[in-house]
């Protein structure tokens, strides 16, 4: 099958966010983290993987309904520098709503984004 040697067996593929507007989304990601985007028209905006190996997309953000609702997947992003990560969230229009806090593995940080997903960031100790 072409493309299968991008995927890897039982391993978090795909990554989807419901936001209320999409285009304030893609904003914020895009200010926050460097995300890039894939236009699927006004509902849809694939999460472009810019990594050098891996599939070519990592996620989207789907156009619905907000707040999303309580007791889903919690993605956690990497970062080299956390605190730096953080102020990037604040100053892109996310609120931190918990940490930096320490972890055995490193610190993290939670937050909602504009649409009120809630995501973390950790780096290592």
């Amino acid at each position: 099958m072409p493309g299968m040697a991008d995927h890897t067996h039982h391993a978090i593929d795909y990554v989807e966010l419901t936001v209320p507007d999409l285009a304030a989304a893609r904003h914020f990601y895009a200010d926050a983290f460097g995300w890039e985007f894939t236009d699927y028209g006004p509902q849809y905006a694939g999460i472009r993987n810019t990594g050098s190996s891996g599939p070519p997309e990592v996620g989207g953000l789907a156009l619905g309904e907000s707040p999303p609702a309580a007791g889903g997947p919690l993605v956690l992003l990497f970062s080299a520098d956390l605190d730096a990560t953080a102020a990037a969230v604040q100053a892109a229009g996310g609120e931190v709503v918990r940490g930096p806090y320490a972890f055995p593995g490193g610190r993290r940080f939670h937050f909602h984004d504009p649409g009120g997903n809630e995501l973390g960031v950790w780096a290592e100790a």
